[in-house]
């Protein structure tokens, strides 16, 4: 589609409420290395940065923890590597049992791609658990590119993400919005010369909004707030 505009979107904590699932199998991996477990809330705190640095994060506050407790020496029962191939084997399978996308986020995407939009999301996760969460909502043909965070050579906030992403969607960086609720996706938006949309709802600082081409409060809001940033 010719000089169509692109919406990209992230997804943890934009389109989907996903700290649910990714803290039920952060508690169920802290359980196999004898850890204590952590609460949905403190591992809201560790999400946006991909898989790696979640189960980092993750062994980090638990070892911490540990140490709180008892003064003997604790020893990881496996690699760093092997705790990340755990937790995708734990994720991927269930990350849609507890997880929901936000109010309005179906219909919001439905009535961006009648007016015209392409869609792409731009996410850390790795692409083949973004697939099967799109894939289970129904929403994976509204998409015309899924760049995960395994999909090119770099990541966000590294803006090479987004433009990966943008490519493979057939667009132009200028005719391109991120949308998104944390640093990472500004920096991507930032650095690729791409506008920003900041997702109010989700799971990011509201200072960011200051830094923002423009914010939602809901998913409801993105159809004509993405208009008013990135007219036709």
């Amino acid at each position: 589609m010719p000089n169509a505009r692109l919406a990209v979107f992230d997804m943890d904590g934009t389109l989907l409420d996903s700290v649910p699932d990714l803290a039920a199998c952060s508690r169920e991996l802290l359980e196999i290395c004898h850890l204590p477990t952590l609460s949905d809330a403190e591992v809201r705190g560790m999400v946006g940065n991909g898989v790696p640095a979640l189960v980092k994060r993750v062994l980090e506050a638990g070892r911490k923890k540990q140490t709180a407790l008892t003064s003997h020496p604790y020893a990881m029962p496996f690699t760093e590597t092997e705790a990340i191939q755990r937790f995708m084997a734990l994720y991927v399978p269930r990350a849609t049992r507890l997880s929901r996308l936000f109010p309005g986020t179906q219909q919001a995407l439905e009535q961006l791609k009648d007016a015209g939009w392409l869609l792409a999301v731009c996410t850390n996760k790795p692409e083949v658990a973004a697939r099967r969460i799109l894939d289970d909502f129904g929403l994976i043909s509204l998409f015309a590119a899924i760049g995960g965070g395994d999909s090119f050579a770099a990541h966000k906030p590294d803006p090479a993400h987004l433009l990966g992403t943008i490519k493979q969607a057939g667009a132009e960086v200028q005719r391109s919005v991120m949308v998104g609720d944390m640093f990472p996706d500004y920096g991507a938006a930032s650095g690729a010369g791409a506008k920003f949309v900041f997702a109010a709802w989700g799971y990011g600082p509201s200072t960011l909004a200051v830094q923002a081409d423009g914010q939602a409060a809901s998913m409801v809001d993105i159809p004509s707030v993405l208009q008013a940033v990135l007219p036709s």
